[in-house]
């Protein structure tokens, strides 16, 4: 019988996800080609790392840390403070997509989290 295992093992658990958010935000900071997305978040982004990190273990099948310490992530409300158009969520998208490439070994284990990532990068989009 074979056993069963979440995104968030087959990664590299913890530290990967830890090196996958710690890299998105390394990029966003410094890429010129995002500083449309990098305007829209806090000059400090300490706390927006930490709250993508946690969002993506559990995300990723691992503990649901984020569930535990803010409640639900009602993702698209908590970001109606800033305005997310198509440049900032193609910014968002770049950074995300190299992060990742750069981080997760495995190219199968990329497109299987690819597809919803995208999907919700789409989805908090709140102008045109």
């Amino acid at each position: 019988m074979s056993e069963t295992i979440t995104l968030y093992e087959a990664i590299g658990g913890d530290a990967t996800v830890k090196a996958l958010t710690r890299r998105f935000y390394e990029l966003m900071d410094t890429l010129p080609e995002a500083a449309r997305c990098r305007a829209i978040h806090p000059q400090d982004l300490t706390e927006s790392e930490e709250k993508l990190y946690e969002y993506l273990t559990g995300y990723l099948g691992g503990p649901p840390i984020y569930m535990e310490k803010r409640g639900h992530p009602m993702l698209r409300r908590r970001h109606f403070v800033a305005e997310i158009g198509p440049a900032e969520r193609d910014e968002w998208i770049l950074c995300f997509r190299r992060a990742m490439d750069e981080t997760i070994e495995h190219p199968k284990l990329r497109e299987i989290i690819w597809a919803p990532i995208e999907k919700l990068a789409f989805h908090m989009q709140n102008k045109e």
